[in-house]
């Protein structure tokens, strides 16, 4: 396989890792807007016609999402780990690729 096609297939990899962890915010953020109206509505006074304490709201909101994302902390982790190595990988390849464009005949003797 020749570098390039080497490198294109590794940022391609790069790139589905960075979806996935794009999919992961997208399900807590829709999760969150599935649950914020059960929130709101356990606020207490609401059914008495109160006005509604947004701090208390803020909270529950704060505290759902905490839950919500720590479920999902471990995959978050993972992946963030994954995506740093390839990142690094592609780094190098990079670097090697521009080494052996800038001086092709070189002697590596050190």
């Amino acid at each position: 396989m020749s570098p390039a096609t080497q490198l294109s297939r590794m940022e391609d990899a790069c790139r589905q890792t960075q979806k996935q962890l794009q999919i992961i915010d997208r399900q807590i953020t829709r999760r969150m807007t599935a649950i914020l109206p059960q929130i709101a509505r356990r606020q207490s006074g609401y059914r008495k016609g109160k006005a509604s304490d947004g701090r208390t709201l803020l909270e529950r909101y704060r505290a759902n999402l905490a839950g919500l994302t720590a479920e999902r902390q471990p995959e978050v982790d993972a992946l963030s780990r994954k995506l740093a190595r390839q990142e690094a990988a592609i780094a190098a390849l990079r670097d090697r690729l521009s080494l052996s464009v800038s001086y092709p005949h070189s002697n590596r003797e050190g």
